[in-house]
């Protein structure tokens, strides 16, 4: 067994009745099952026909729910759907317990396989950035672009602020958090995730603190919410040690899909610094670096990276010899 293949962690047989997950408007939601794993998926309806097609990944602790925006505003330019990884947002968790980025990575091929929707326009943020560009380099023909938001990506100095969610990876220590916090509100939960994620928590509106806290309160009833947590954050601490042709430097470089990589100065789980070694690593790149932005680029300013898509998009399009039509996106 692999440093990445964990043994399985069992849960209750019949999981609680929590509250249902929010759906805003214009969105659905489906599950899809495989043997071993059934995944959530969030879409909306195309608003045209012949839209390309695109998937969403997110990263730790997240969910769908995290591309919303991007996908509201990305209306008119692609058929957006983002998955639930297994353990997360309304996807149970895996049979096997593997919550590797290898594991994460082939839910999304199986996914999109199945669906025989690639090659897609491909995005990830986070985990969900290690996870997307293991599955372009691992699957060429499954993604036509790369979109990464603050990849997770091997760092050999990892910022002070992100030591918390990497010690989530030892033994124990997730356990000894839900102790510790025990008494904490969902409402001081939110705000310490904001204050972690967001370059300006002040960006937050009122009514999305108000579905951030609805989310947590509905995760902390789940009974497998700190072990997904944790082995999702072992599996990234896992693939950072990983070398050779299964190292994710290494796999990066191998990615052939034109990539977007997008960058927040204030990131504080993502070193800043990572920005120019990532666009080296991907061999057809281009690099977006927001200053006033923090670890969710796409839902701090999700204009600004649907406009950097876009223009992703339309040069990929014109190199493919294809006509260009982005011109039907709505804007808030």
């Amino acid at each position: 067994m692999s440093s990445t293949e964990l043994p399985s962690v069992p849960t209750a047989t019949v999981l609680p009745k929590v509250a249902p997950v929010r759906v805003a408007e214009g969105e659905r939601l489906r599950s899809v099952a495989f043997p071993g794993i059934t995944l959530t998926v969030r879409s909306r309806p195309p608003a045209r026909e012949g839209l390309p097609p695109a998937l969403y990944v997110h990263g730790l602790g997240g969910s769908s729910q995290n591309w919303t925006e991007l996908m509201r505003v990305l209306d008119g330019v692609v058929e957006s759907e983002a998955l639930d990884l297994p353990g997360f947002g309304d996807s149970p968790p895996p049979d096997d317990g593997d919550y590797s980025v290898t594991g994460h990575a082939r839910a999304v091929i199986r996914y999109l396989d199945a669906a025989g929707r690639g090659p897609v326009h491909l995005f990830g943020n986070s985990l969900g950035g290690a996870v997307t560009t293991r599955v372009a380099a691992v699957r060429p023909d499954l993604v036509r672009t790369l979109t990464l938001v603050s990849p997770a990506l091997p760092e050999l100095r990892v910022q002070r602020t992100a030591v918390p969610t990497a010690l989530l990876a030892l033994p124990g220590v997730a356990a000894l958090f839900a102790r510790l916090t025990k008494e904490w509100t969902a409402e001081q939960r939110v705000r310490g995730m904001l204050a972690l994620c967001y370059g300006d928590p002040g960006r937050v509106t009122p009514e999305g603190f108000r579905n951030a806290v609805e989310e947590m309160e509905r995760r902390l009833q789940l009974p497998y919410f700190w072990d997904a947590m944790a082995r999702s954050a072992r599996g990234i601490v896992d693939a950072y040690t990983l070398g050779g042709q299964h190292g994710l430097w290494r796999q990066a470089e191998r990615v052939l899909a034109p990539t977007l990589l997008i960058y927040g100065a204030r990131d504080q789980m993502v070193g800043f610094r990572m920005a120019h070694r990532a666009a080296r690593a991907f061999r057809d790149s281009r690099l977006l670096t927001l200053p006033d932005a923090g670890h969710v680029a796409m839902m701090e300013y999700p204009e600004t990276v649907a406009t950097a898509f876009r223009d992703l998009l339309a040069s990929t399009t014109r190199a493919e010899g294809g006509a260009v039509n982005t011109t039907e996106t709505k804007r808030s």
